[in-house]
């Protein structure tokens, strides 16, 4: 997927990746000039399935900027569409993805880190949230657990 793409073909993309995935006993057909390529998978918590949506969302950073530490209530997948992000989850280590990658943060998990890692390239990421309620989407942490600014 270019990081030119509109984020409506991107998601489209993804959700059609998605489906591929969700299908895999019938193989989805990619059409002349096309082609698929799972870029994640993960198994889901225990959701109510009466309420279940999933939203996805343009993510743009500039230069060095970052997100002040954050928690989702729903299971979110990041897809790194432009330069690259730096992210946490507390409990977790700390890393770096490129276009093209993905990663995954679990309902609640308190967000620590989410920055652009360049402090001259923007960066841009599609995050697709899977939630189970109609809560907001994003909460704000009021101790971060961190020691000083990131």
């Amino acid at each position: 997927m270019s990081s030119d793409m509109p984020i409506s073909q991107v998601v489209i993309a993804v959700s059609a990746i998605g489906l591929a995935g969700c299908h895999a006993a019938q193989p989805a057909k990619a059409g002349r000039g096309a082609g698929i390529r799972p870029v994640f998978s993960q198994a889901l918590p225990h959701m109510n399935g009466d309420h279940l949506k999933t939203v996805g969302v343009e993510v743009s950073y500039a230069p060095g900027a970052s997100s002040v530490p954050h928690s989702h209530p729903c299971a979110v997948t990041g897809y790194v569409l432009q330069g690259a992000i730096r992210t946490q989850v507390r409990g977790e280590p700390e890393a770096v993805y490129q276009p093209g990658q993905s990663f995954y943060e679990p309902p609640n998990g308190v967000h620590q880190v989410s920055a652009n890692a360049s402090s001259t390239e923007p960066a841009r990421l599609l995050a697709v949230f899977t939630c189970d309620s109609d809560a907001p989407l994003t909460a704000p942490v009021a101790d971060s657990g961190q020691t000083g600014p990131r």
